[in-house]
């Protein structure tokens, strides 16, 4: 039996109010997300006097089976706040590792943008800003760390391969390219050309290819070649370097409501998400940040295992990975209280909407604020909400294009 339940034992509280709800089942370590929304459905059929029943029923049975799944689920490979804590410190110890700022109660600057769900009692708006990281990204955060047990593990010249749309190819540039020993990052050939040749710049060979090719070349390489593997997301080094963030936004927001994390691969979700349950955040909402053209997470989510995609097609490239990672699904599905999808045009909409307030953000960091933006996240109003910048790698050629060359 995983160790999580074990620990539920009596430590179940039903609460009977206005409206019946489930409390949080929870340990002193974890909670199970979904068993407080559990009746809310129910409580909505109840009342509705069995009217849309159907679809009602559904979502019911829907959070019944995803909380059995919970219950069932061996939790042996999730990452531990002990894991977080050692990557965090080690990070402090990196000089080219930072903290990035927190903005804080921002809402002002985006009056006329927020939706009317964020009206009334209005929001406490807060931006965790990663689009400040060193190399642009939050992904230096993992791979810092990946790269230290890596090379302790296989030695210091150990041969790497990666695939990535540029964000974590960039870092793993950052962190390898300097070796003598040869490192590779496969990439899609809808990478943007400046994101290829600053990654070649840094060191490390890129070979682009198609998107359904990226996996197979890789393991031909590891196979053939004795090539160590260094995924970009699916990798629990990576998810606890990237909770590092989560701690020191607790620095800055000790109780956060709901937060909002743009996901492609879920590396970064995966480690926020836990993170904050595992510090005791049990009642603030994550939700996962999609485009719509790559909803690996949504639609793994529905199915309740992690799906691969045929085919991708977004503006926001570092949210397209071909599918969903094993480990990233299972934090997701364990600490993330949904996934929400968003356009293209919404997301380019957030992005000249960042840019106006002197903020840089590439379309993939902007994908959690246009999911605020767009009123798709419930129950907000009133409530402290914290939105991801996740990337800032956009060129001045790119952000002519996304925001008019008379605006840039």
């Amino acid at each position: 039996m995983p160790r999580r339940v074990m620990d539920l034992g009596s430590k179940v509280t039903i609460s009977v109010a206005s409206h019946l709800r489930i409390a949080k089942y929870r340990s002193d370590s974890m909670k199970i997300p979904a068993l407080p929304n559990i009746l809310e459905p129910l409580t909505s059929l109840i009342n509705s006097g069995l009217k849309s029943s159907y679809h009602q029923l559904e979502n019911l049975g829907t959070r019944l089976a995803a909380t059995m799944e919970q219950i069932a689920m061996d939790d042996s490979d999730l990452v531990t706040l002990e894991q977080v804590k050692a990557a965090h410190n080690y990070l402090k110890t990196r000089s080219d590792m930072v903290r990035t700022p927190t903005l804080m109660h921002v809402q002002s600057l985006f009056a006329e943008h927020l939706p009317s769900s964020a009206s009334g009692e209005g929001i406490d708006l807060f931006m965790k800003m990663e689009n400040m990281q060193t190399t642009g990204s939050f992904k230096i955060r993992g791979v810092l760390n990946q790269m230290c047990k890596i090379l302790k593990r296989y030695g210091s010249d150990a041969k790497l391969v990666t695939m990535s749309a540029g964000n974590y190819g960039k870092a793993f540039a950052h962190c390898v390219g300097k070796r003598a020993t040869k490192s590779v990052c496969y990439m899609p050939v809808t990478a943007p050309k400046d994101r290829v040749a600053t990654i070649e710049e840094m060191g490390v060979e890129v070979r682009q290819v198609k998107t359904e090719e990226l996996q197979p070349c890789v393991d031909r390489l590891v196979a053939e070649e004795g090539f160590v593997y260094c995924h970009s997301f699916d990798d629990i080094n990576l998810i606890a370097g990237h909770g590092s963030s989560a701690l020191e936004l607790l620095e800055d927001v000790p109780d956060p409501d709901v937060v909002l994390v743009c996901c492609g691969g879920g590396g970064l979700v995966s480690g926020v998400a836990a993170t904050l349950s595992l510090m005791g955040r049990r009642n603030c909402r994550v939700y996962a940040v999609e485009p719509e053209g790559a909803p690996s997470m949504k639609k793994s989510f529905k199915i309740r295992q992690p799906v691969k995609l045929h085919s991708v097609s977004t503006v926001a490239t570092g949210l397209a990975p071909p599918y969903a990672g094993s480990l990233t699904y299972k934090h997701c599905h364990w600490y993330v209280e949904d996934v929400i999808l968003v356009t293209d045009a919404e997301i380019l909409e957030a992005l000249k909407i960042l840019y106006n307030r002197g903020i840089r953000a590439e379309p993939s960091g902007c994908a959690a604020m246009a999911g605020l933006l767009t009123g798709k996240v419930p129950d907000v109003a009133g409530k402290k909400v914290v939105v991801y910048v996740t990337g800032g790698n956009v060129s001045c050629s790119e952000m002519k294009k996304f925001v008019g060359e008379e605006d840039v």
